[in-house]
């Protein structure tokens, strides 16, 4: 078995990432062996970025310069698959006009080694006004929880993005106050619940039992140089490849988003 390094990162657009001149330097200082991305907000013959080394696949939104995935990987891959399956969403009452609009956002992005699956996924947000909240509690989280675990009856799996939602209170720098706030509210934390109750793994904490742990921080009144954040990125693994887990960090010194890249070595 070798290391395979998974980083995940939102990039918040990743044409800005590369005008910032920020996202090769990353590349450089992770050297990722497989890349997964969120909130691309671009089609792939949009993005400036040339990476010979590795194969690249885009889920991108229908919407221009919105959402979005892309995975980025040295290894070729035995399958790609994109979105969830209709039998997933039809299983949770997902409405076909609800799917029909998720699947236009480009968010989950699936390839298949012969030793694991590997999921990108960028959660929908609830809305500040949680006009979204219940679509992703009732349908969207189960639906795609129900999505890894059939993967998981086939091989081992890995996914990993932003879940939008900050798991325990240890996970954001003030949780009394952002208590029932979108990506804090019981609903959307319950949704985490059932994802390390089914079995998957938070890699991270396989290492980092502490706080301010964090992966986004809003852009306003100098958060991030406070680290006034919020853990809302992660890597789960299956519990089977729990003893292949060599490390797993949060990378807050690569800037170029409002999130940062987050990784895990991972013996395949």
């Amino acid at each position: 078995m070798t290391p395979m390094r998974i980083v995940s990162w939102n990039v918040n657009g990743i044409r800005a990432v590369d005008r910032k001149g920020l996202f090769m330097p990353m590349i450089r200082e992770l050297r990722p062996d497989v890349l997964c991305l969120q909130e691309t907000k671009a089609q792939q013959h949009q993005s400036p970025i040339d990476l010979p080394d590795y194969e690249e696949f885009w889920n991108s939104a229908e919407r221009k310069g919105y959402s979005g995935t892309a995975i980025f990987t040295k290894r070729k891959p035995l399958s790609v698959s994109y979105d969830l399956p209709e039998d997933v969403t039809r299983k949770h009452s997902l409405s076909s006009d609800a799917y029909g609009e998720l699947n236009r956002e480009g968010r989950v992005l699936t390839i298949e080694f012969p030793e694991v699956f590997i999921v990108t996924v960028y959660t929908p947000n609830a809305k500040d006004d949680l006009s979204r909240l219940e679509l992703r509690y009732k349908h969207w989280d189960p639906a795609f929880l129900d999505y890894c675990v059939t993967l998981q009856n086939k091989k081992p799996v890995i996914f990993c993005g932003d879940l939008n939602v900050a798991h325990k209170e240890i996970d954001l720098a003030r949780p009394k106050e952002n208590e029932g706030n979108k990506g804090f509210t019981k609903e959307e934390r319950e949704g985490a619940d059932n994802i390390v109750e089914e079995g998957f793994i938070d890699t991270l904490r396989m290492f980092e039992t502490g706080g301010e742990q964090y992966t986004w921080w809003s852009p306003w009144s100098g958060a991030r140089e406070r680290n006034v954040g919020w853990r809302i990125d992660y890597i789960f693994v299956s519990a089977q490849l729990e003893e292949r887990v060599e490390s797993a960090a949060i990378h807050p010194d690569i800037y170029g988003s409002d999130h940062c890249p987050v990784s895990a070595d991972i013996n395949l």
